[in-house]
């Protein structure tokens, strides 16, 4: 039962939970349209359910009308996010739901989109439909952070990652691997979450790395791959370069030989040429504002010391995580020390140990 003091029942709460744990099914992985849940209610049964299309559309609320044959007149539907009101590529979704005649709308956030910002509860009211709005509102919007900050800010949401060993190293010559495996699980599945990953020229030619998601069946969920190379020194024969096309790979130079520019241009490589400072470092700033404007929402740096550090610096990640090894490596022959520590605990204040199953592994988030 409602009291007074609250406006929704225990049940509402359940079915926006619900609604909530399929939008996060889909986090990262609805193009440039948020991931949202939806849940169709009649008589206390759940009759339908729908989240964000893989491609961003269809929206959740017109799958999840579309995906039952039942009467909708009488219904309750449960919507993360408020539901959109303009004609985009598709047909608004206030529309679908007046067709339908369901009888009720419980959303939980209202969207920043200003074509969309606090219009939906007008339009659907004045169609006698009940309206409410705020259930579950503060973890809806935690979950909708990175989308929120996608339309405030015109920039990718950027997640940072670095693992270090006890004795603080992220490099020991002989000692490679640091973490454990279900560390590296734990980083794919941070792959799959993010539509793309960054790292610089240097770390793609010192590790060749795959960048690809590769948890089980998951592969085709893997994140378009950037990387940053000023004068288009990235190793032909790696494995990035050899599966490269216009879709997966992009890569930001400043100058390079025409040659090369051709070689790359040949592999149908999108290579962006892109300005630098007087330190011979690209402008940041300016590249994030290239990648929102070409789609990238969710972006995951995988980067060493010099590429982490140049983020940590000017604040430009929104989380990090770092891992912690109990492992201590070798500084005998050759070894690299991670020296961002004391920036992460300047420039990032807020801190939570994340509990998680990785064995001995720790993991510490830092939020800006």
């Amino acid at each position: 039962m409602s009291t007074k003091k609250d406006k929704f029942s225990i049940k509402d709460k359940i079915y926006m939970e619900l609604a909530l744990d399929l939008a996060r099914a889909r986090e990262g992985q609805t193009g440039t349209n948020p991931s949202v849940g939806c849940v169709i209610v009649k008589n206390d049964e759940i009759i339908s359910i729908g989240q964000t299309s893989f491609s961003g559309r269809p929206h959740a609320e017109t799958n999840a009308i579309q995906s039952t044959t039942e009467d909708l007149n009488g219904s309750k539907m449960y919507v993360t996010l408020e539901p959109c009101s303009h004609q985009g590529v598709t047909p608004p979704c206030t529309s679908s739901i007046i067709r339908s005649k369901i009888s009720e709308v419980i959303y939980s956030v209202i969207d920043v989109d200003k074509r969309v910002k606090g219009k939906t509860f007008n339009i659907l009211k004045s169609k006698n439909i009940k309206v409410k709005k705020g259930l579950l509102k503060e973890k809806v919007i935690n979950f909708y952070a990175p989308y929120f900050f996608n339309r405030k800010k015109k920039l990718p949401y950027v997640i940072g990652k670095i693992a270090i060993s006890k004795n603080h190293l992220i490099y020991s010559k002989y000692q490679k691997k640091i973490t454990s495996l279900k560390s590296d699980k734990f980083t794919h599945f941070l792959r799959y979450k993010n539509d793309s990953i960054l790292i610089s020229y240097k770390t793609l030619n010192k590790d060749n790395p795959k960048l690809n998601c590769r948890l089980k069946n998951m592969k085709k969920f893997s994140p378009k791959r950037i990387v940053l190379d000023n004068k288009l020194q990235t190793n032909t024969n790696s494995y990035i370069f050899k599966t490269a096309n216009k879709d997966n790979t992009i890569i930001f130079y400043n100058e390079a030989e025409k040659a090369k520019i051709l070689e790359f241009k040949k592999k149908k490589i999108e290579i962006i040429k892109s300005k630098i400072n007087k330190k011979k470092r690209f402008d940041i700033k300016d590249i994030l504002k290239r990648l929102y404007k070409l789609g990238c929402r969710n972006i995951l740096v995988e980067g060493g010391n010099e590429l982490t550090n140049n983020f940590l610096n000017k604040k430009f990640f929104n989380l990090f995580y770092l891992f912690i090894s109990p492992k201590k490596l070798s500084k005998s022959i050759e070894f690299k020390e991670f020296n961002g520590l004391n920036i992460l605990k300047y420039n990032y204040k807020n801190t939570l140990r994340v509990k998680s199953n990785l064995g001995k592994d720790k993991i510490i988030l830092y939020k800006k």
